[in-house]
């Protein structure tokens, strides 16, 4: 039995990093379709204004988003676009004083400018972002539909550059524009995220746009055709990823996606770990969902057997966290029970296409960006590598879990309004959501101590990546418990504080 053991290890931990590599290889191929394709990164083109302004109807989605709410509102009803051709409608879903500033805004707006903006309050929640969205579907009159969530800010030319690419591109269901961020260099946080969303826009996205691969639609900052959301069935609730849903659902139908890196559409990031967690769950939930929805239809499709192939790598792409948490399991009784290295040109391949990729991407991203000077943004690039892994736990339980079930409760992402608020942040500390975490740390710590004793270096970066990247995560997660806790103690003593109770000396 203990034979058996010792040659299974070896095979089982190199059967997790082949894994790991077809994650890398994923990349590998996004770079070389940007590369390949780097003369058609102008389709769609913008093309020349229309000769008539076609009827565009704007959706922003809002739950309890109190801080931002006004915000984006009064951002969409500035935008530059023929009164009489646009529709604004406000899906409130909020349960908080969200509503009332809403209603009270959108009252002004319409008395004061005359701008076409509707509030629709739904009391139940059903179907969440989804169900709003094909809810409101029934009354609005665009024949092109645009989404913005709470935390964007389109500026008032957004508009009119994305419209003109729909109209002169009939085979386009969307087109989704690049996500600007307004607050990159809040924290380390923001900055990692940045890196991360940039290499995703300008190298994958643009990539899958101008390749005619099939891309995915981020939810906000879009624009949709009506025509292709309704012959692809409308929005759906059965992901948690309505977005990568019905974006596949309409390419499969017939229709192609579009991306315009030209175009940006500004945003907020999460600026704490609380908020970036959630939204990593649900997006890697989501993605789960939708491969277990589509993985047939999209191995049935029309599309070339590269382009099928690389689809279903791109809906399971957060599962690469589940063979780093395999591996990391493997990495103690790899050391103690066999005397069998891991050759070293086989762990330092697979480690610079694991590795290598990504930088690559991001440093493309920031040239395409900023020129040479953008690679300056790369000293986030060590955090953003430890942050993920040290989300590792968090996202692969999610990814499980997409893959076992549909639907579930679409988590809203805080928003903060680009400052320090106390109801964006965590009211309690969430020891049960912590507790993943906090084992893998554990046990990565002592993964580390044993390959150290047993001299197996090979072994030693992915506990010692793992056990600083679940501290970092710890550790901001109890910074932020801490900072929500003085903040309610200040509340509290400001409210009960008075005037004579202060004495100057």
């Amino acid at each position: 039995m203990m034979i058996l053991l010792q040659s299974l290890l070896p095979v089982l931990y190199q059967g997790a990093v082949f894994l790991l590599t077809l994650y890398g290889l994923f990349i590998l191929v996004s770079l070389g379709l940007f590369l390949f394709y780097r003369k058609q990164h102008d389709w769609p083109q913008t093309a020349s204004q229309p000769a008539q302004w076609p009827t565009v109807t704007i959706q922003i989605p809002i739950y309890n988003e109190r801080e931002v709410a006004a915000r984006v509102v009064r951002a969409v009803a500035a935008l530059d676009y023929p009164a009489d051709k646009l529709q604004i409608q406000v899906l409130d879903d909020s349960t908080d004083q969200t509503s009332a500033i809403l209603a009270r805004l959108i009252g002004n707006l319409r008395r004061n400018q005359g701008v076409n903006i509707t509030h629709i309050h739904r009391k139940q929640r059903h179907g969440y972002k989804a169900g709003a969205l094909a809810d409101a579907l029934a009354d609005a009159s665009g024949e092109y539909l645009a989404i913005f969530d709470a935390d964007f800010q389109p500026r008032p030319t957004w508009l009119k550059q994305a419209i003109p690419a729909m109209v002169a591109h009939p085979q386009l269901a969307f087109i989704q524009t690049r996500w600007g961020h307004q607050n990159r260099s809040q924290n380390i946080i923001t900055a990692a995220q940045a890196l991360a969303l940039d290499g995703h826009f300008v190298v994958e996205q643009q990539a899958r746009s101008a390749s005619g691969f099939m891309q995915n639609f981020n939810g906000s900052g879009g624009l949709w055709r009506r025509a292709a959301i309704e012959d692809a069935g409308g929005w759906k609730a059965d992901t948690v990823t309505e977005d990568l849903d019905l974006a596949y659902r309409a390419q499969l139908a017939g229709w192609r996606g579009g991306y315009i890196n030209a175009i940006e559409a500004p945003a907020e990031l999460p600026p704490v770990i609380t908020g970036f967690r959630r939204q990593q769950r649900r997006w890697a939930k989501g993605s789960a969902q939708t491969f277990r929805k589509l993985w047939l239809p999209v191995l049935r499709s029309h599309y070339r057997l590269p382009q099928r192939f690389y689809a279903l790598t791109h809906m399971v792409g957060y599962a690469f966290h589940i063979p780093v948490l395999i591996m990391l399991a493997l990495t103690p009784f790899l050391a103690l029970l066999s005397s069998y290295h891991l050759p070293l040109p086989f762990i330092g391949g697979i480690s610079m296409i694991f590795s290598v990729a990504p930088f690559i991407m991001f440093a493309l991203a920031q040239v395409s960006l900023a020129g040479w000077r953008g690679l300056r943004r790369l000293w986030a690039l060590p955090i953003l590598v430890i942050l993920f892994l040290g989300l590792s736990p968090a996202i692969a339980l999610s990814v499980i879990a997409g893959f076992s079930k549909s639907g579930g409760v679409f988590e809203r992402t805080p928003k903060q309004g680009l400052g320090p608020r106390l109801s964006a942040l965590p009211q309690h500390l969430p020891l049960r959501g912590l507790l993943p975490e906090a084992l893998v740390f554990c046990y990565a710590a002592g993964a580390l101590l044993i390959t150290l004793s047993t001299a197996h270096w090979e072994l030693t970066p992915l506990p010692a990546l793992l056990m600083l990247g679940t501290a970092l995560a710890l550790t901001l997660e109890l910074q932020e418990y801490r900072s929500v806790r003085r903040q309610h103690h200040l509340r509290r003593t400001s409210r009960w504080a008075r005037p004579g109770d202060i004495t100057s000396g």
